[in-house]
C-alpha cells in the first residue's frame, strides 16, 4: 500500500506507532514520508511475496527508537526509549487456522524465543494479527483473559493462551467492556460473522480506516513519554552554495550584523560559545539554505490527482460497512478500480518523465545526469559507497601476507609444486615475519617511552585558576569547563 495514503490516515487518527501486517514486501527496508517512517520485513526477493510485518513510526519519535534490524516475515521487534525506561514492541502476523501444523509450530516456537530475550526491565507489547479466537472462558484462563471475551476458542487461540501463561501475558482486548463493534476487527466473508483476531493492548477499534485490508484498525492508548536516544539535531546545510560569491557575501553581511552585539563581561565561556555557534548557524541557513530532496517520490508528487479518488474510495468503504447490500458493494468495487487505474497512470507518467530525463542527458552528453537517472530507475540508493579504501580480494590478502613473510609473489606457484620445500619456506617466512613484527612493535614502544621521558615545553594555554598547562586550545577549553 502506498505510504502516503497510510500516512495521511494515521495522521488523521493521531496514531504515533502502528504495527503493520501482510505488507507483502520483499526483504527489509525503510521509507520516510512527510509524517511517518515505515519499516518492513518480508521474505527474500527470490521467494513469493507473502506475509510480511512492519512498523509505521511518527517522525517526531525517530530520535527515541532503535530501528528494527532483525526479524522474520512474521515477527519484527522495535525498541522505544521512554522517560520511565524502555518499551519493546513486537509486530506479529500469525499463521491462519488452515495453515500446516509445521508452520504453526515454527511460528509459536520463534515467538517463544523472542519473548524471553526481551529485557525484564522493559515494558513488553505484542500487537498484530494473531488469527486466533481466544474465547470468553475467563474461569479457565484467569491470568490471560478478562471477563469480556467473545465467542468460542479455536485451535490457534489454544496455542496463544498457552504461550501467554508462562511469561504472564494477558489479552487486554478482553479486560474492558466495550461496544460489540469495538470488540471485533475482522468479518468472515462467507458467514459474515465478526471475530476478534487482532489482539493488542487496546480500548477501541476504528472501523472508518481505509487501509486496503479486510481487517479493522485496532489501537492501543499507552501513556508514556518518549526520551531521545541521541542528543543533538542534524544540521546539514547546502554547502554547494558556498562557492557562489553572492551567497558568500550575504553570509558575511549577516554574520557581521549579528556579531555587532557586544558580550558582557559576566558572560561565561560556554555562553559566548553557544551564542557564536547559533549566530554562525542561523547566518549559514539564511544565506545558503538547507539541502532539499531534488526529486519527490512519485506517489507524493502526484498526490493532487490521487487525493480525490482515495477520498471517494474511503467514503464508499464507510457506506458499505454501514449498509451491507449489493448497491454499496458495487460502488466500493468501482471506487477501488478507479483508484487502481489512477495509481497506475501516475506511475506510468513518472516512468515516462524519468526516461525522458535520461534521454535528454544522453543527448546533451551529461554523464552525471545519466548515472543519477539510472540509479533512480534501478532503485540504487545515493551515496552508498563505503568509507575508506576498497576491500581487498582474497588473492590480494594472500599476496600481502606472502610479502610480509619474504616470499616472492611472482614465483610462489612453481615453489608450491615441491611440497617439502614450500612447507619449509612458509614456516621460515612466518617466523621471520613474526620476528619483524615484534621488532617493529618494540621499536614503537621504545620511541613512545622516550617521548614520555622528555619534558614538555611550556605553552601559552595555561589555566587561570589552577595554572595547569593544557598544551592546546581545545584542551584548555575542555579543562576550563570543569575547573571552576
Amino acid at each position: 500500500m502506498p505510504g502516503k495514503q497510510l500516512s495521511s490516515t494515521e495522521s488523521s487518527l493521531g496514531v504515533d506507532i502502528a504495527c503493520l501486517q501482510e505488507t507483502k514486501l520483499a526483504d527489509s527496508g525503510t521509507l520516510r514520508e512527510e509524517s511517518y517512517t515505515f519499516f518492513w520485513k518480508g521474505k527474500p526477493p527470490e521467494e513469493p511475496r507473502q506475509h510480511g510485518v512492519g512498523f509505521a513510526v511518527r517522525n517526531t519519535l525517530m530520535t527515541s527508537i532503535d530501528p528494527p534490524s532483525a526479524g522474520t516475515e512474521r515477527i519484527l521487534t522495535l525498541r522505544l526509549s521512554t522517560s520511565s525506561g524502555s518499551a519493546t514492541i513486537i509486530s506479529v502476523y500469525a499463521p491462519t487456522l488452515y495453515s500446516t501444523p509445521e508452520d504453526k509450530d515454527q511460528f509459536y516456537g520463534a515467538l517463544d524465543d523472542v519473548i524471553p530475550r526481551t529485557p525484564s526491565t522493559d515494558v513488553l507489547y505484542l500487537l498484530g494479527d494473531f488469527n486466533a479466537r481466544v474465547g470468553a472462558d475467563h474461569e479457565a484462563w484467569p491470568s490471560c483473559l478478562g471477563a469480556y471475551g467473545r465467542r468460542k476458542m479455536n485451535n490457534n487461540g489454544q496455542h496463544l493462551l498457552e504461550l501467554c501463561c508462562y511469561p504472564g501475558l494477558c489479552v487486554t482486548n478482553t479486560l474492558f467492556p466495550c461496544k460489540d463493534i469495538h470488540q471485533v476487527s475482522w468479518r468472515y466473508p462467507r458467514s459474515r460473522h465478526w471475530h476478534q483476531l487482532d489482539l493488542v493492548l487496546t480500548r477501541r477499534t476504528y472501523h472508518s480506516v481505509d487501509c486496503d485490508t479486510d481487517h479493522s484498525l485496532v489501537a492501543s492508548k499507552v501513556r508514556i513519554a518518549p526520551r531521545k536516544i541521541q542528543s543533538g539535531r542534524p544540521r546539514v546545510n547546502n554547502t554547494c552554495n558556498a562557492r557562489n560569491p553572492l551567497k558568500t557575501q550575504i553570509f558575511l553581511n549577516l554574520l557581521n550584523v549579528t556579531l555587532a552585539r557586544e558580550t558582557s563581561e559576566d558572560d561565561t565561556t560556554d555562553l559566548i560559545w553557544s551564542h557564536l555557534r547559533d549566530l554562525i548557524y542561523s547566518a549559514a541557513i539564511s544565506a545558503c539554505g538547507k539541502k532539499e530532496q531534488k526529486n519527490a517520490d512519485w506517489f507524493e508528487a502526484h498526490w493532487d490527482k490521487k487525493e480525490s479518488v482515495v477520498e471517494a474510495k474511503r467514503k464508499a468503504l464507510l457506506a458499505y460497512k454501514n449498509a451491507l447490500n449489493t448497491t454499496t458493494l458495487t460502488a466500493l468495487r468501482i471506487a477501488r478500480k478507479t483508484s487502481q487505474q489512477t495509481t497506475r497512470l501516475c506511475a506510468n507518467t513518472n516512468w515516462l518523465n524519468l526516461c525522458s530525463r535520461i534521454q535528454l542527458a544522453a543527448d546533451i552528453g551529461d554523464a552525471k545526469g545519466i548515472y543519477e537517472g539510472i540509479k533512480k530507475a534501478t532503485g540504487l540508493a545515493e551515496d552508498t559507497r563505503p568509507n575508506g579504501r576498497p576491500r581487498l580480494r582474497f588473492k590480494d590478502v594472500c599476496k600481502r601476507d606472502m610479502k610480509q613473510c619474504n616470499i616472492d609473489v611472482s614465483s610462489w606457484e612453481s615453489l608450491a609444486e615441491d611440497w617439502p620445500s614450500w612447507r619449509s619456506t612458509v614456516i621460515s617466512g612466518v617466523r621471520e615475519g613474526e620476528d619483524a613484527r615484534n621488532a617493529a612493535l618494540a621499536e614503537k614502544k621504545r620511541s613512545r617511552k622516550q617521548r614520555e621521558r622528555q619534558p614538555q615545553q611550556q605553552s601559552t594555554f595555561v589555566c587561570d585558576e589552577c595554572l595547569k598547562d593544557c598544551h592546546s586550545r581545545v584542551g584548555l577549553f575542555s579543562h576550563s569547563r570543569r575547573c571552576r
